[in-house]
């Protein structure tokens, strides 16, 4: 059977193509394109994904507005029931509004825009999406943001740490993040945001292919399952 896969895009994603191309490379069934005014998901997928970009232009906060896009219902509603969500950059921005994850994207703390490839820390590769890393492994993926800086209420934190959440850490921290968290899963481990781009890190041509394995994780647990 083949990989059902949908990318959502709303007004302001830039980086809708990228994804797609990421993920029917990966799984070699193209995906389909999804527009956040769409009131429905297609049936029977196996993985949703959310793009990089401004949506909105950042207006309110950054996902704020995309998080009340009419698409988003079905996508909360698929996360639900366990369907794999990524999130990554706004993706992850607007995963956090909508409530599927905890805490919130602040501006850097540099209060400037950052866009480089940085290292990484995978701190659970026990989850749908890391499961093709090693547990402590540093990769290299790029970031590309200005509201990167993730904050949550203590007691969020400590229930983020204790439960094995934290997916990826930053190996040096670029924009204030507390506890140097890039990455977060919600509670049931379906739903993953971040702020580093790996679908910016696929091929050699992009200078490096860290990213790659997280795609390959997704793919390879759904095909078996």
């Amino acid at each position: 059977m083949a990989f059902r896969a949908a990318v959502i895009t709303f007004p302001g994603s830039n980086c809708d193509r990228d994804m797609a191309v990421a993920i029917e490379q990966a799984s070699g069934t193209a995906p389909i394109r999804v527009w956040h005014g769409d009131a429905s998901l297609p049936e029977g997928l196996d993985f949703i994904a959310l793009p990089g970009g401004f949506s909105y232009g950042d207006y309110l906060r950054s996902g704020a507005m995309a998080a009340n896009s009419p698409i988003m219902q079905s996508v909360v509603e698929a996360a639900g029931k366990g369907v794999p969500v990524l999130g990554v950059c706004n993706g992850f921005q607007i995963l956090t509004e909508s409530g599927l994850l905890p805490g919130a994207l602040m501006r850097n703390a540099s209060q400037n825009y950052i866009c480089r490839t940085i290292p990484l820390r995978v701190e659970n590769a026990q989850t749908v999406f890391t499961r093709s890393y090693a547990e402590g492994e540093e990769i290299a993926i790029p970031i590309a943001h200005h509201d990167g800086n993730y904050f949550a209420a203590s007691d969020v934190l400590d229930r983020l740490e204790g439960d094995g959440r934290v997916a990826f850490r930053y190996s040096n921290n670029p924009n204030g993040s507390q506890q140097d968290i890039a990455g977060i899963i919600n509670a049931q481990g379906n739903v993953l945001g971040m702020m580093p781009h790996p679908e910016r890190a696929f091929e050699q041509a992009h200078g490096g292919t860290d990213g790659r394995r997280l795609f390959d994780s997704v793919i390879a647990g759904m095909i078996a399952a």
